[in-house]
């Protein structure tokens, strides 16, 4: 699949079968998702594959903040994958000061980069994925018990597609794109 197949081609996906995905498969989609780009190649994603169905289900009722749409989409995904950053490293300067005006909200923004290209990267491999943003990161960091410098910076549910949704309309370039000339 080339670049524009897979960017066109990718959906959100919140409804899976049943099959399990094998572990080797997260290895090779990480292996391609850890070129995402970040801050001066600061590399602060990490990728925690949740596959234990306890735990998965402890995630699913205990962490989203009561959103029962997250809920259902994670009970049924096989995996669930948390993608943390590690913090005070991306936009930063050595000594401890911001580089850039946005302050640490670059770790959000290369915490996206990383999420959507673990997506890409899933869907390449015939794996669906759906990023979700409404969670407690507190209380996932707890139960994962993650080192307290990686902050929780998506939660994607993950598995074989059991659905094919369409693509939603899309703005026009006219809209989207403005030039300067």
């Amino acid at each position: 699949m080339n670049a524009k197949e897979c960017l066109e081609t990718r959906r959100s996906i919140r409804k899976y079968k049943t099959n399990a995905i094998p572990m080797e498969v997260f290895d090779e989609i990480v292996e391609t998702a850890k070129y995402a780009p970040s801050w001066k190649n600061t590399q602060i994603a990490r990728y925690h594959v949740v596959t234990n169905p306890a735990l998965k289900e402890k995630i699913a009722n205990d962490c989203v903040c009561g959103f029962t749409f997250n809920t259902k989409t994670l009970l049924q995904a096989p995996a669930i994958v948390i993608l943390t950053y590690v913090t005070k490293r991306c936009g930063y300067e050595r000594d401890g000061s911001f580089t850039t005006s946005k302050g640490d909200r670059w770790e959000m923004f290369d915490a996206g980069i990383a999420a959507q290209t673990f997506c890409l990267a899933a869907h390449n491999k015939g794996i669906a994925t759906c990023i979700m943003g409404i969670f407690d990161d507190q209380k996932i960091a707890d139960l994962l018990n993650l080192p307290e410098d990686q902050i929780v910076g998506a939660v994607i549910a993950a598995g074989y597609a059991d659905q094919a949704p369409e693509a939603p309309a899309r703005k026009g370039s006219d809209i989207v794109l403005t030039k300067y000339e």
